[in-house]
């Protein structure tokens, strides 16, 4: 029996392959079940004719109670047995199947780079998710259902000729009949299914495809376009299903036919027999029963047909779409990764794709260990496909590539990890951490039996700290630190020291602070705060329980009492019409996603605030939820970054006055619901930063927030916290693909998690493309001062002024080099690079 293996690709592995893998015993163990559990079928219908013939006949009560006793043991020992067959059948499926996606989601990310330029994702999901179901069924199913209903069928068949040889042969021969009839439907099921399938396949792709590419359909207002490929393929898909579904009730049609004709074959002649007194009645209730029980089988295994068929017809799809061989070996068994020198000779490279298009044509180039060289050229001179040809993510069409004297087209994938590092311009970032996100190559290292560190333990904080602070990720994680809240009673050592740290701020105004004072409002219990909501300047405050924060506290009758008895009401109702209309007017019918930045009215209620904008228009009276929304509006009214509507500074000053008393009234009715304003107290419903400043950023302050993160930085330190809140920053979960991130985030992870695992050759594909000035530089400086003569580095280098930190430029044009040397040397001689530069000077 053929049986996977790691010489075998998993895509050449048979469907029932699977079903001995690493099963065997527990099959047996199901057939050995199965043999009680036939038995246990049988011995019923014996039981009801003795309980018919000999109990009930012969009025003997004895009898009736034995027989009846072990007719429900036999019942129930027989279901008792079909579960235990069914969860092990359940087992054996799932828990292959577990191991075929294993195997395929390690041959998937082993295929080559053009394999993905052009499969859909959402036919490889498609793939690996929903189209393996059945066939964990059927995996689990492969033994027990066929040896079940095989053995059901031929003990029920040899009961019934037992019982009467003529009608038990009459009745099976039936089954022949339908033998012969059924295979012709399933043929044109299977042929209907297969195109089922299809087209599920193609609509995925398609909806995977729109959705990937949805700012192209805004763009080209191509919703029509894309709504017709949807139609046309969910057309074909719905007549197969239609076609699918009324052959598999035909097959049910044809089953169920037959099921009849045995009853009528016995009423027949076992009613003749009978009244010729050749027949019992115990016999003819048995053999009723046997044969209502010789049809579940046949049906079991016609079913059981279908979910073959099914199964087979998408494990082919889903392994032929895969069947592609990897470009190279991803390691060899038994042999560590080559630790090979950092010296690269590139001779008569060739890099040829579709239609014999040469993006490299006979590139020779020599580069020594240490040695940092710049690809420069236009776009499409095919100075990328070099270095990505170097990296091993192409394989090159002739020439040679030799690291460390050995050919990087016969070097296994560990090879190349273990000796080079990549950063591409638009790098991935993966779900999850930063700090996971920092440690990938790291860990992947490890796994390879290299390490990042001098120990071989993986890089501690105090590290990622160093490199985040090299390449200008450090604020960032900074910031994501000092925007989290610390949970109720969590971290109180930090607690105190962000209440420690706020005292510096809170001096600052004459102290170390003094110049980023000015960019910060304090909060201030008597004056009202122009970068705080109007609820939270009444309450000097913010919510801690849910129904009193800014989506629930309109609701709550206390506060609306508290807001009349305080002649705040009027003035809040006038704000929010007057923001309704303007923002409704300014915004138009249908503003864009970014049109929201800073609006107080939240994108998903604009609809809402529309009508009523309108209502308020007509002069019609509002609803009692129109106002909600009004009241909602005016308490959210920040006045420092809502602009629209000014806020008039006598309600201002009546909320102030009316602080003490809301205060007063919370403790009293509410007590916990809101957490204060205290100078001297950690506030619980603020952020880390907000705490520390015990105030906000002003929005108006261009600049302010890097500036005073730097001077935060500085309050920790002296505190002594800077490590704990590095590492809440360190715990910021980056989102899918890494969406919670800006490009400049995004490349500066994707530097610092290569540069934390110090490659001796360093590839970098533009790798600065989306930093500005000031963080291109710093990294420039890290690859200049730290790899210079230790690191071999290859970039891509979009920035020209950069050119003067490396030893060597090549300059290609159309795939081909046409001047290569150090840099001041060739724009002493005029030619490519001279002309480059003038033109990007020009």
């Amino acid at each position: 029996m053929p049986s996977p293996n790691e010489t075998k690709r998993v895509t050449k592995t048979t469907l029932y392959s699977w079903v001995f893998f690493r099963n065997l015993h527990l099959q047996l163990i199901v057939i050995g079940i199965i043999f009680v559990t036939v038995a246990m079928r049988v011995f019923p219908l014996e039981m009801q004719k003795r309980i018919i013939n000999e109990a009930i006949g012969m009025r003997d009560l004895p009898a009736l109670y034995r027989y009846c006793a072990l007719y429900i043991g036999a019942v129930t020992l027989a279901g008792v047995l079909k579960f235990v067959i069914n969860l092990l059948q359940v087992y054996i499926g799932e828990r292959t199947l577990k191991v075929v996606r294993e195997k395929l989601y390690e041959h998937l990310l082993s295929l080559p780079i053009q394999f993905y330029r052009r499969t859909s994702p959402g036919n490889v999901i498609s793939y690996i998710i929903t189209e393996f179901i059945p066939v964990a069924t059927f995996i689990g199913q492969a033994v027990a259902v066929p040896a079940v209903n095989i053995l059901t069928f031929l003990a029920m068949a040899w009961y019934m000729i037992h019982l009467n040889p003529t009608i038990g042969l009459i009745s099976i021969s039936l089954y022949p009949i339908e033998v012969l009839v059924l295979p012709q439907i399933q043929k044109y099921f299977r042929r209907a299914n297969r195109r089922r399938i299809k087209h599920t396949q193609k609509l995925s792709g398609l909806v995977g495809e729109a959705i990937s590419g949805v700012h192209e359909v805004h763009s080209n207002a191509s919703i029509p376009l894309e709504l017709g490929r949807f139609s046309r393929v969910l057309e074909k898909l719905y007549k197969a299903t239609v076609l699918q579904n009324a052959l598999r009730f035909f097959i049910k049609f044809i089953n169920n036919f037959f099921m009849s004709l045995g009853p009528f074959v016995l009423f027949l002649i076992g009613g003749y027999y009978a009244i010729q007194g050749h027949f019992d009645v115990g016999a003819i209730v048995a053999f009723l029963s046997a044969y209502e029980k010789l049809y579940d089988p046949w049906k079991e295994l016609m079913e059981f047909w279908q979910v073959y068929q099914d199964s087979s017809v998408r494990y082919k799809q889903i392994m032929r779409a895969f069947d592609h061989a990897p470009e190279h070996a991803q390691f060899i068994e038994g042999r560590a990764p080559l630790a090979l020198d950092n010296d690269i000779e590139i001779r008569n490279l060739s890099f040829v794709v579709g239609g014999n298009i040469k993006l490299l044509d006979n590139v020779s180039v020599s580069i020594k260990g240490g040695e940092h060289v710049a690809l420069v050229g236009f776009s499409g001179s095919g100075k990328s496909t070099l270095a990505l040809c170097v990296a091993q993510l192409y394989k090159y069409s002739s020439g040679s590539v030799l690291v460390g004297g050995e050919e990087v087209a016969d070097l296994t994938k560990r090879d190349i990890s273990y000796n080079m590092g990549m950063v591409a311009q638009a790098p991935f970032i993966f779900d999850g951490t930063v700090r996971e996100n920092l440690l990938y190559s790291c860990k992947a290292l490890a796994m390879q039996g290299g390490k990042c560190t001098e120990s071989g333990e993986e890089p501690d904080l105090d590290s990622l700290i160093k490199i985040t602070q090299q390449v200008g990720l450090f604020t960032d994680v900074l910031a994501f630190a000092l925007r989290s809240r610390l949970e109720n009673g969590e971290h109180p050592e930090l607690r105190d020291a962000v209440v420690a740290a706020r005292r510096e701020f809170q001096e600052g105004e004459t102290g170390m602070f003094a110049d980023v004072a000015d960019k910060i409002e304090f909060f201030d219990m008597e004056h009202y705060c122009r970068f705080l909501s109007v609820a939270e300047n009444i309450a000097f405050g913010a919510a801690v329980a849910e129904e009193y924060d800014q989506e629930h506290l309109h609701k709550q009758p206390g506060f609306i009492a508290f807001l009349e008895q305080h002649n705040l009401m009027a003035h809040l109702v006038v704000l929010g019409e007057s923001l309704a209309r303007v923002i409704t007017d300014e915004l138009g019918p249908e503003p864009a996603h970014e049109a929201f930045k800073d609006c107080p009215i939240p994108e998903a209620e604009y609809g809402q605030y529309q009508k009523t904008a309108n209502r308020l228009d007509s002069g019609e009276p509002l609803s009692s939820e129109e106002k909600d929304l009004i009241l909602k509006l005016a308490l959210g009214h920040v006045a420092g970054v809502h602009t629209q509507v000014g806020l008039d500074p006598a309600f201002a000053n009546r909320v102030v006055v009316s602080r003490q008393d809301f205060i007063n009234m919370a403790c009293e009715k509410c007590p916990g619901a809101f957490s204060f304003f205290e100078p001297d107290k950690y506030i619980e419903s603020l952020n880390i930063q907000d705490n520390i400043l015990f105030g906000r950023v002003r929005a108006d302050a261009p600049g302010a927030e890097e500036e005073i993160n730097h001077r935060i930085m500085q309050a920790l330190i002296m505190q002594g916290a800077l490590e704990p809140v590095a590492e809440m920053g360190m715990a910021f979960e980056v989102g899918s693909m890494g969406d919670r991130l800006s490009g400049g985030q995004r490349q500066k992870i994707a530097l610092a998690r290569t540069f934390l695992k110090a490659p001796a050759i360093l590839i970098l594909d533009e790798a600065t493309a989306a930093l500005d000035n000031k963080s291109q530089a710093r990294v420039q400086n890290i690859i200049t001062n730290n790899m210079k003569g230790v690191s071999t580095v290859l970039a891509v280098i979009h920035r020209l002024d950069m050119l003067p930190f490396y030893d060597k430029v090549v300059v290609l044009k159309a795939g081909k080099i046409v001047e290569q040397g150090p840099y001041e040397e060739l724009l002493q001689k005029k030619g490519a690079l001279y002309t480059l530069i003038h033109g990007k000077e020009e």
